[in-house]
């Protein structure tokens, strides 16, 4: 339940002008899929995990959450290695807490405590998940854009930052190897990922 608020942000929401609306909203959407009996048959994992992933990425800003992951390095990277870095990267966290969502859900309540609007385009939503007697705190950073729709870029569960989190990793490969060879060890990645993820949609 934990990746459920991590990852709630879905079209529904997307002309909202309130960042809070743009995080709700989905989160139920994603909650009704998980709830879905349709989803409770064998074999259906996979459909289930492409139904969540049709809400939840739309919203998400990806370059944005890749050049800050990537940081000052992100000026090493050609064009067609941005682009690149962006799509195999969104990949990879799509399938890394869609999956935890399907393994850690169970019927945990999302209570949402506000919203700060800390600049004209930049807003931060907070929330937190409850857990019998443990309340976790998820809070969205996000940025409004010239279409008006709000999108994440940023995830901070319990005080850590997910574009931190990975900027550490990225800086440490980036420092011995190449743009092109740090998107090769992610598209490396991504293929183990879908390998046992294709197997487990089988149970």
């Amino acid at each position: 339940m934990l990746m459920l608020a991590v990852l709630g942000i879905g079209p529904a929401a997307a002309a909202s002008t309130e960042p809070m609306a743009v995080i709700k909203a989905p989160i139920d959407e994603v909650i009704e899929i998980l709830n879905d009996p349709q989803y409770k048959e064998a074999g259906t994992k996979q459909a289930q995990r492409n139904a969540i992933w049709q809400i939840v990425r739309p919203m998400f800003d990806f370059e944005e959450i890749s050049r800050r992951a990537v940081a000052r390095e992100w000026q090493r990277f050609t064009d067609a290695e941005k682009q690149a870095f962006v799509d195999v990267f969104a990949q990879f966290l799509g399938n890394t807490y869609i999956d935890k969502i399907q393994g850690e859900y169970h019927n945990e309540k999302i209570a949402y405590l506000g919203q700060e609007i800390l600049q004209e385009v930049y807003a931060e939503v907070k929330t937190q998940i409850v857990r019998e007697t443990v309340e976790i705190p998820v809070n969205y950073r996000m940025r409004k854009y010239d279409d008006g729709h709000w999108r994440v870029y940023d995830i901070i569960v319990e005080g850590v930052s997910l574009v931190k989190n990975y900027r550490t990793q990225f800086a440490s490969i980036l420092k011995k190897k190449k743009p092109s060879q740090l998107i090769d060890q992610l598209n490396e990645k991504l293929t183990e990922q879908n390998q046992r993820l294709v197997g487990s949609g089988q149970d």
